[in-house]
């Protein structure tokens, strides 16, 4: 019972990150965002994670080269994308089209390391698509025919892909605790984000956090950045990554809820279709998993 409230707490906290950036759209630019999001995680977990990133550092700095390419692609790179796709779409379309990420990283297994795939595994990849293809074009055939998406919905199917790759990659991971792990790849993350934000500022878009701002930075870094990670990687350590991965599917339909209450956004018939459509393909894709143990624990979304 534990670990299912501290998973459930999980999701919502990652399904509150889409009305995060919807919030932070005019209070800071989306690169100070990502910046400050990381700078701020790293300073909580080296104030209470010191001694873990000591006894793991001998493990983990002969691969500092690919770590630093997970911590830049998977967090810097795909939050950038996401908070600039706050500015085009709607924090229910960003929280329903991230319900792809497990049929990306089914299709990354598969490239990568020839995983055994299974008939109910592909076509839950495949219905998971059409539950992403109508709510990106917002139901209208004509849209899909003309091929005319929602800018900020292709930022976040791309971002979500990148993710993918992140979670794909943590197979290849050093021996070392999860806590550790992280502590490098947040570093590597706001590492990363320091020229994003010059480039930025080079292209005339840098903006300060504004008060509020400020406020929601912190509730990003603290809540979907901080405590969900750490309340993740409890929740596997009680009852294993693969179950406990299961609840990542629960973001989609946390997303929706707090957007339509917080935010007052409208939920519209195609929303729900595309949601049933992806948690359905999820679902599908989760009853063709074989058996065998994963060894991700720290496949979570950022």
């Amino acid at each position: 019972m534990r670990a299912y409230l501290l998973l459930t707490c999980t999701s919502i906290c990652f399904g509150a990150n889409t009305t995060f950036a919807k919030l932070l759209v005019g209070e800071a630019s989306p690169m100070v965002v990502v910046a400050l999001r990381w700078l701020l995680v790293v300073a909580l977990l080296v104030a209470f994670n010191t001694k873990s990133l000591v006894r793991d550092w001998p493990n983990l700095k002969p691969h500092l080269g690919f770590l630093f390419a997970m911590g830049a692609l998977g967090f810097a790179v795909f939050n950038g994308l996401f908070y600039i796709a706050a500015h085009h779409t709607t924090a229910i379309n960003m929280g329903i089209i991230q319900g792809m990420m497990p049929v990306f990283v089914l299709a990354g297994a598969l490239l990568a390391y020839r995983t055994p795939t299974r008939t109910p595994q592909w076509v839950g990849v495949g219905v998971t698509l059409v539950g992403v293809v109508v709510v990106a074009s917002a139901g209208e055939v004509d849209r899909l025919l003309q091929l005319r998406f929602n800018q900020g919905d292709l930022l976040v199917v791309l971002a979500t892909m990148l993710y993918a790759g992140y979670t794909v990659g943590l197979r290849r991971r050093p021996a070392s605790t999860a806590l550790g792990l992280f502590t490098v790849l947040a570093a590597s993350a706001f590492l990363a984000s320091v020229p994003m934000v010059a480039a930025e500022a080079w292209l005339g878009e840098f903006q300060a956090p504004t008060l509020r701002g400020w406020g929601i930075v912190a509730l990003v870094a603290l809540f979907p950045s901080f405590l969900a990670q750490i309340m993740f990687i409890r929740g596997v350590e009680i009852i294993g990554p693969g179950r406990a991965g299961t609840f990542i599917n629960l973001v989609p339909v946390f997303a929706a809820i707090i957007a339509v209450g917080y935010l007052g956004e409208d939920f519209r018939v195609y929303h729900g279709v595309a949601l049933a459509l992806v948690l359905g393909g999820i679902w599908l894709a989760e009853r063709g998993v074989g058996t065998a143990p994963d060894r991700d624990s720290m496949g979570e979304k950022p």
